[in-house]
């Protein structure tokens, strides 16, 4: 699993806030001054935002420089990106390639400020996501306990990194703390009980529904024909009418195939193509195959890629699963569509419920998740987020 189990993005798609950096607001509406966003009566700090991007920030050094000695990264400051652009300044060559000219503080201060917005763009919805999944936890009656959290989190960390000095090394190089580990675990564990509460009901199928499913899917159910035949391509029709008259003749496929066939996946043993089934090949060749008796030769047959001779050698009947045979199948799959067709109404009525109680301040208003979202003045690097449990 390594580190990328605790990277900023989790593998359920939540990024999670330590407890001490979302904080409860007392108002019905606004966001407090030191936010920017409020979900429900949970604000989401500009601390939390701040702690978050460096996180961020310090993930996205890593995988630059992978192995390099971690270093805390500074994190652009808007609205004028001074440090910013000092440091970009800075880290140019005192000497440009011939035909360079060194960019502008302007030009400086746009790339700026599109790494601003896209770490912006990255931690603000995860952390609003973090806010909607406790909520929805908190409504919903579901919890988990410290000693839940501490069993998921040891279990997690033993699978990432056997070692202590490992993990220790990845907690420094991360910019997350002990603290913030936690609480993401507990927030996807979270995450999961909530699903499996939506989705518990739906795994109930009845012998009438799996009936129904095998009488309209039997072919679903079972082995198909196939055949194992021998063939020979060629490029012209007179070259096919010459190896089929040789294997007639009794001259040995392997010869044959030697000699006539383009055809390099069966040239190599004797044109021997084995385990067809319908649909594999070209339409005119898999309709040969199909039509022709056993040991038949026919052809040559007219394809995109040339001319075929082929001549089926062994028929494997298909066979048919009767319903008892499936119903294991058959079940398992109804469960997974009952699933998945119940956490599907979920997600949209729990996306539609939070973001309606989710109120962004200024600056931050181009966010999805806000029920207040305002299109943004231009067009920023931001990365897609899911806001779902």
């Amino acid at each position: 699993m390594g580190s990328r189990r605790w990277a900023l993005a989790s593998a359920a798609g939540v990024l999670v806030a330590s407890s001490t950096l979302i904080a409860c607001g007392g108002g019905d509406s606004g966001v407090p001054d030191d936010a920017v966003a409020k979900v429900k009566d949970t604000a989401i700090t500009k601390a939390a935002v701040d702690h978050w991007m460096t996180i961020a920030a310090t993930s996205q050094q890593a995988q630059a420089a992978p192995g390099a000695a971690a270093a805390k990264p500074s994190i652009p400051t808007p609205p004028d990106f001074t440090a910013c652009i000092a440091k970009a300044r800075a880290s140019m060559p005192k000497k440009l390639p011939k035909g360079q000219t060194a960019p502008t503080d302007v030009q400086l201060k746009e790339t700026c400020k599109q790494q601003y917005e896209a770490l912006k763009g990255q931690v603000v919805p995860f952390l609003i996501s973090a806010a909607w999944i406790t909520g929805e936890a908190k409504d919903q009656g579901i919890a988990v306990s410290d000693a839940e959290v501490k069993k998921q989190f040891e279990t997690q960390k033993k699978q990432s990194y056997p070692k202590e000095a490992d993990f220790q090394k990845f907690l420094k190089g991360s910019g997350m703390t002990l603290e913030d580990l936690l609480f993401r675990v507990k927030v996807d564990t979270l995450s999961q009980k909530i699903r499996d509460k939506v989705t518990k009901g739906a795994t109930t199928v009845t012998p009438a529904a799996i009936k129904a499913y095998y009488a309209k899917n039997k072919a679903k159910f079972g082995t198909p024909e196939q055949r194992d035949v021998h063939l020979v391509l060629t490029k012209t029709k007179a070259k096919a009418d010459a190896a089929k008259a040789a294997v007639q003749g009794g001259q040995s496929w392997k010869s044959v195939a030697k000699k006539y066939s383009l055809d390099e996946a069966t040239k190599a043993n004797g044109g021997v193509l084995s385990g067809v089934t319908k649909g594999q090949q070209d339409k005119a060749l898999d309709a040969a195959i199909f039509s022709a008796k056993k040991n038949a030769i026919v052809g040559p047959v007219k394809t995109q890629f040339g001319y075929y001779v082929v001549q089926p050698t062994k028929i494997t009947a298909a066979v048919e699963q009767t319903l008892a045979q499936a119903q294991p199948q058959v079940k398992q799959l109804l469960q997974g569509e009952g699933q998945q067709k119940a956490l599907d109404k979920f997600v949209k009525d729990f996306q539609k419920k939070w973001k309606a109680d989710t109120e962004c301040a200024a600056g931050y208003d181009t966010i999805p998740s806000c029920k207040n979202e305002a299109k943004p003045k231009t067009a920023t690097a931001t990365t897609p987020t899911s806001t779902t449990p």
